[in-house]
């Protein structure tokens, strides 16, 4: 998997991205059941409310390599600053429009804090 993560602008200044790459790292969240190696193509914001370069940054992402896109954890969950973007299902649906249709889209990168992980609701549903 080569890998282009868009976050939350405003998120910049509180966190600097370590919960998505240690996700990727050690293979949680999102990346639970990746089976494959997965490279960090880049991590670039979404340009501000209302979400208004993420389709350029996308495009930007998968033109430098990037066969999968994934929305930081910031955008979908509200990480760290507990508010998730009001304009996610926006900007995915224009992301699905624009992107060629061989690119994934992850909702999201990891787990927030004190949510139930990937791996514990696999285990709960095999108890």
């Amino acid at each position: 998997m080569k890998l282009g993560i868009i976050r939350c602008q405003q998120t910049e200044d509180y966190c600097p991205g370590s919960g998505c790459f240690k996700a990727v790292r050690n293979r949680k969240g999102a990346f639970a059941e990746a089976n494959e190696d997965i490279e960090i193509i880049g991590f670039a914001n979404c340009g501000g409310c209302p979400g208004k370069k993420a389709v350029l940054r996308a495009k930007l992402l998968v033109e430098r390599g990037a066969d999968t896109i994934a929305f930081a954890s910031c955008i979908q969950k509200g990480t760290p600053i507990g508010y998730p973007c009001p304009f996610h299902a926006r900007m995915k649906k224009l992301l699905q429009a624009w992107l060629p249709e061989n690119i994934r889209l992850l909702d999201y990168t990891h787990d927030a804090p004190g949510e139930k992980t990937s791996t514990d609701n696999k285990q709960q549903e095999r108890d």
